[in-house]
């Protein structure tokens, strides 16, 4: 297990009886404050020097203190929060005051789809008010040779300092300066810039990105059984606690808190047989599955864990075992390579798929950019790390844009087994957590995700055909249920690959919020073919839900209205309520060519140009 923080600072003696730790004023010796040998120059205020750094633990007896590694000598990738406030990538254009009155512009339909996607930006004002610090750390990368963000950052910085005094001239307006993160004064733009050199580091062309830092009052605590769900997750069906009924509850309360018990019972008694009937566990209710079990029945129901009790530790432990081999072979010419390669061409000495890693490093940090936990280095590496591993190991996709949102609803389940909060989105580095954890949930997501990509791989192999066929059912299917809309959208030319494309990409994920799709993906779990048919008939009950408004609409404002839908404040009940429409869809259609065939059918574009 690792230091959970940097510095050389000693722990504080382990206490004597530690029952539950105050968030506001934890003491276990596995937390350490972040330690900073300089303060910022350009730092106005502090941070308190007891400032807890992600998870606590509300039981420290649990611990083996002479096995824990305080020295601060880890060799794992830190999370150090940036200190500046100015996200990467981002850029401010600035251009003269207009003389005169003048009317607004007239907002195109182009225009708007360069700005629509605001799930790629970080809002400044979301990391306000003190939550970043100053904080470096002299690591030279992580297990498997990876170059953490600070020490690139360092380098790039003493190699502009190298750089500028042996050169001591100007560069060229409008040449950027590999001496600086913003271009020169005569292209007017200032903004940080990618560097693109013969670096054998192989994050060097990532932009630098900011890490929050979590309040103290905001940490999280680790579940004391921890070690015994990682062995086995049926052992969190003894964390299930029933709900009470309030004193005052009126009979449709009483009747609700019934229902939960009477569901919670049967997730039970199936989940704790010997031989797990997966028939019975997909013809459940699954509204208001509990927070513990979902992990395990996602796994049992993606045959990612075998049904038999006898086989599951064994066959868990084997394949997290085989996923972090996969993943010490695949960076394992990085580690060896970095000392000697870095002055040849290119950095070809690195021993990746440049290609591969380029997108998947670019992608990465715009995954959810607007959750918390998902700004966090500890999180974005092993999110490269699924990803780079599942391409290198499927050729005939490699990876594929949109396949980094499928993996954060795994991602994002595992972790909260181990967390006691259900709300695991803020006030969290997953950097602070054991290694066993971070391993056992970055394992568990790359297995659940390569189940769940086996199924629709036609989705992202060459020209996709998978969505293809998919946009050209969901146009017919569309015209069975609703000819108005159809014909609607047929007269404004507007074609359904221009904006179901990202719906079967994606899976709605950039639609709805990453809990509402965690709702959505027991339903899929449940079905047989969830994922690769039932999510059609989703898609088409989304798309009919908005037509009294859309049938008021030109081209240009459908395309507006489908590309920013108002669902940020859906709630499960509207999920639960699209399911049921779309189950509706399914049971008067599937299996019915004539019904699903409209009859004007006509072949998806393919000459469309995304």
């Amino acid at each position: 297990m690792f230091s959970s923080s940097g510095g050389g600072r000693k722990p504080p003696p382990p206490q004597q009886e530690m029952v539950q730790v105050d968030r506001s004023d934890a003491a276990s010796p596995f937390w350490r404050a972040p330690q900073r040998e300089t303060p910022p120059p350009k730092k106005t205020t502090t941070r308190d020097s007891s400032l807890v750094v992600g998870a606590s633990y509300s039981h420290a007896d649990m611990l083996k203190f002479d096995s824990l590694n305080l020295s601060g000598a880890s060799s794992r990738p830190r999370t150090p929060p940036s200190s500046t406030s100015t996200h990467a990538g981002r850029s401010s254009i600035t251009s003269p005051p207009p003389k005169g009155p003048s009317t607004p512009p007239f907002k195109s339909y182009m225009s708007f789809l360069s700005n629509t996607n605001n799930d790629w930006n970080v809002n400044d004002d979301d990391h306000a008010e003190g939550m970043y610090g100053s904080y470096e750390e002299d690591d030279d990368g992580d297990d498997f040779g990876l170059p953490s963000l600070s020490n690139m950052k360092r380098r790039s910085r003493r190699k502009a300092q190298a750089q500028a005094a042996a050169q001591q001239s100007t560069p060229d307006p409008g040449i950027l300066s590999p001496a600086s993160d913003t271009f020169s004064s005569g292209s007017g733009l200032q903004g940080h810039a990618r560097r693109y050199s013969n670096s054998a580091d192989i994050a060097i062309e990532r932009p630098e990105s900011i890490y929050p830092m979590p309040k103290k009052s905001e940490g999280k605590i680790l579940r004391p059984q921890y070690k015994d769900i990682l062995r086995d997750p049926a052992n969190a069906l003894h964390l299930i606690n029933h709900p009470s009924i309030p004193p005052n509850a009126t009979p449709k309360e009483v009747d609700a808190v019934n229902s939960r018990i009477t569901r919670i019972n049967k997730f039970k008694k199936i989940l704790q047989a010997s031989t797990i009937p997966l028939s019975d566990l997909r013809s459940l209710a699954w509204s208001g599955v509990p927070e513990e079990v979902r992990a395990m029945t996602w796994q049992l129901l993606l045959s990612y864990l075998p049904t038999s009790s006898e086989r599951r530790v064994a066959t868990l432990e084997r394949k997290r075992k085989e996923y972090l081999d996969g993943v010490r072979q695949a960076f394992e010419r990085t580690a060896s390579s970095t000392a000697t390669s870095a002055n040849s061409s290119g950095g070809k000495g690195r021993g990746l798929d440049e290609a591969i890693w380029h997108q998947i490093s670019i992608d990465v940090p715009r995954t959810n950019p607007h959750i918390e936990l998902y700004s966090y280095e500890a999180t974005q590496r092993s999110l490269e790390r699924i990803l780079y591993v599942w391409a290198v190991r499927h050729p005939a996709s490699g990876y594929v844009q949109g396949i980094n949102d499928l993996v954060t609803p795994f991602w994002q389940v595992f972790l909260g087994t181990y967390i006691t909060d259900p709300d695991i989105e803020k006030g969290m580095d997953p950097g602070q957590l054991p290694k066993a954890v971070l391993d056992a949930v970055e394992a568990d997501s790359f297995w659940c995700l390569t189940k769940l990509l086996d199924g629709i791989q036609d989705h992202y192999i060459v020209a996709q055909p998978g969505i293809q066929r998919q946009v050209g059912a969901l146009r017919d299917l569309t015209a069975r249920i609703d000819a108005g809309l159809a014909k609607h959208l047929e007269r404004e030319s507007v074609e359904f690959i221009q904006f179901s494309f990202r719906w079967m990409n994606c899976l709605l994920m950039r639609e709805i919020s990453v809990k509402n799709t965690i709702r959505m993906w027991d339903t899929y779990m449940a079905e047989e073919q969830g994922f690769s048919e039932f999510h059609l008939y989703v898609c088409a009950a989304f798309l009919v839900k908005w037509s009294d408004k859309l049938v008021k609409m030109d081209f240009q404002e459908i395309m507006m209205f489908l590309q920013s839908l108002p669902t940020r404040n859906w709630t499960e009940k509207d999920i639960e309520l699209l399911l049921s429409e779309a189950y509706i869809w399914q049971s008067l259609f599937k299996g019915s060519s004539a019904h699903l065939r409209g009859p004007e059918s006509r072949s998806p574009s393919t000459n469309f140009t995304l």
